[in-house]
């Protein structure tokens, strides 16, 4: 991905915030990686990094068998910053001590700085206090011999504490979420100041270094990708292509679950732009056959990932001699699939774009996103040429409808669905909102209710609305529409929109909810 040395490894100790700081390095201009605790040392041996970040746990060091940080990170003599439970596993491991707190510190405490320190280089002083965001029930009560103290709270006495001569550095609280306003800073003066990292990681640097992974990885051979209509594919069928030409030939699987008119725009834009060899299988009766009857989230998504895979393997086996399958597959897609072995992280949800292909269809996988968040992945459309309207386009699930149905996905229901989502960003579009929400769509409910329309009874579904606004995907907040923004898409869907007699707005954030319903 990089070169030896200007990278950082993240190892995951089950935050459920470990993401925000792998985001926060590569703002710094640096590129890094996610870890489990139980995959770190393999990773450490692969990546060769700059050094190491230890992230937060809901775990306690007190607990027999709790993650332990792999002990050639130490003895590598690289930079290490622990935060929060990779501060207490540091001196657990290294010889200080961990207590069980009386009560812990969560939320917003202050900090005050005892002593200079590298970290806080042109931007803490000492005698200042900081705001900060403090989670933990356990705290350290005696530091391993080289540290010292350069920060305190009320509940922690050794917020920051600090090894210059082995460089090592810890914290009690979380410098990667928003609510510590400095961490960013904080992070990147370690990645750039304590590791001597160069932060010139740019899309244009991964453009390059991208294509020539996948010439080297797939030689002659010839690869088939597909495409779905969202960014990702769009983004890894453009760079592929770029990287092999003709070797590529992608191929739109229609599972009649897209929104209204993608189809055409997916075709005119690869065969016409791009003048990329494209298959168009229309399998809309195949999927709507297959998903009849099927109402859990999890069945829809193995239905859907398990067909898409065999349709895949049927036109592999007509275009004749592809070894090779391409995937949009995110960095978010990859790290929510991923469980700890008895570990403390839960998968969410199973993402149909993850994993080994079945070892029947002989192919193997080309996923040159699977490091990128999504907003990465746009700054890499851009860096290609990709029109905006292709990649300023709101994500899109792999399973399409089917997961915007809750119940029985059928064609009727997917038909109301299509129409009034399509009124919804329409009238997103004209109020000149679209870029400014990171995904917007209509749901329909499995629910009917009573209404008056003319002067008969109807009974009919119920439209749920969600728009929100986020940078990654991994957290997300509420679009504020104003009042009369949503009477007038209401009042058109139920007007316009046969089947539809009320109309909902979704206010969860994410967490407790997630973007998508199903």
């Amino acid at each position: 991905m990089t070169q030896p040395g200007e990278s950082i490894l993240i190892v995951d100790f089950g935050s459920q915030v470990t993401q925000l700081i792998a985001r926060r390095v590569r703002e710094a201009g640096v590129y890094s990686e996610i870890a489990p605790f139980n995959a770190a040392a393999e990773a450490f041996e692969r990546m060769k990094p700059g050094g190491v970040i230890l992230s937060g746990s809901p775990a306690s060091v007190l607990e027999d068998g709790s993650p332990r940080v792999p002990q050639a990170i130490f003895e590598s003599g690289l930079p290490v910053l622990g935060i929060c439970y990779g501060q207490q596993v540091m001196m657990q491991q290294l010889g200080g001590n961990v207590q069980l707190g009386d009560s812990g510190e969560f939320g917003r405490a202050f900090i005050e700085i005892a002593d200079s320190c590298v970290l806080f280089d042109g931007l803490w002083a000492e005698g200042e206090t900081h705001q900060v965001w403090m989670s933990h029930g356990d705290k350290v009560t005696s530091l391993a011999p080289g540290f010292r103290p350069v920060a305190a709270s009320a509940g922690a006495p050794f917020a920051v504490i600090a090894d210059d001569t082995r460089r090592y550095y810890a914290m009690q609280f979380h410098p990667e979420v928003v609510h510590t306003p400095d961490g960013a800073k904080l992070l990147a003066n370690f990645v750039r100041h304590v590791c001597g990292l160069k932060g010139d990681w740019t899309m244009a640097e991964f453009r390059q270094t991208k294509i020539e992974e996948i010439r080297k990885q797939v030689g002659t051979g010839k690869v088939i990708c597909g495409l779905s209509g969202g960014v990702d594919s769009a983004v890894a069928a453009v760079l592929i292509h770029e990287a092999i030409g003709e070797q590529l030939t992608c191929v739109f699987v229609d599972h009649g679950l897209m929104r209204s008119g993608e189809a055409d725009q997916v075709v005119s834009l690869f065969r016409g732009h791009y003048n990329i060899p494209l298959v168009h299988v229309n399998a809309e009766t195949l999927f709507l056959n297959g998903l009849a009857g099927v109402t859990d989230p999890e069945a829809k998504r193995k239905f859907i990932g398990k067909t898409f895979i065999d349709v895949f393997e049927e036109e592999a086996k007509k275009i004749g001699g592809a070894e090779f399958l391409a995937q949009g597959t995110l960095y978010p897609d990859v790290i929510e699939s991923v469980s700890f072995t008895g570990g403390p992280s839960v998968t969410i949800k199973s993402h149909h774009n993850v994993g080994g292909l079945p070892e029947r269809m002989n192919m193997k996988l080309v996923e040159p996103l699977r490091e990128l968040f999504k907003d990465e992945v746009r700054a890499l459309g851009r860096e290609l040429g990709l029109p905006d309207v292709f990649v300023g386009r709101h994500p899109f699930p792999g399973p399409g409808l089917a997961i915007r149905i809750p119940g029985e996905v059928t064609k009727e229901r997917c038909d109301i669905l299509r129409k009034a989502d399509a009124v919804y960003l329409e009238e997103i579009r004209n109020a000149g909102l679209y870029d400014a929400i990171w995904q917007a769509f209509a749901v329909l409910l499995p629910v009917k209710t009573v209404g008056v329309m003319g002067d008969g009874r109807t009974y009919d579904s119920v439209c749920g609305l969600r728009a929100v606004t986020s940078t990654d995907g991994m957290t997300a907040d509420v679009y504020p529409f104003d009042a009369s923004f949503l009477t007038r898409v209401a009042t058109r869907i139920v007007n316009e929109v046969k089947g539809v007699n009320r109309v909902v707005y979704d206010y969860t954030s994410k967490p407790p909810g997630t973007i998508e319903w199903e």
